[in-house]
């Protein structure tokens, strides 16, 4: 193996590290946005929240939980406005 694909190599394997770093750090993000929009969800709920402005609690389905995983605080946000506003989400 010469000097030049020893380095090759070394430089790849720099990048690649980089690169898994950097996945991994926004992918850890994400995760923890999605697990704070459920549990927000689930808080309202428990705490009935919903009550408190005359509606009843926002049903927890498929739809409803998507929404807050994939959007997390500002999931739960259109979530709570859209069952004030009286749009159901369900299928």
């Amino acid at each position: 193996m010469s000097l030049f694909t020893a380095l090759l190599a070394l430089i790849l394997v720099i990048v690649v590290a980089f690169v898994l770093y950097k996945v991994v750090k926004s992918v850890t993000g994400l995760i923890i946005n999605a697990v704070v929009g459920v549990i927000l969800l689930w808080l309202i709920n428990l705490l009935n929240l919903m009550s408190l402005v005359g509606r009843p609690d926002i049903p927890i389905n498929l739809i409803t939980v998507l929404i807050c995983a994939i959007g997390g605080i500002f999931g739960v946000l259109v979530t709570v406005v859209l069952h004030l506003l009286g749009i159901p989400l369900t299928l």
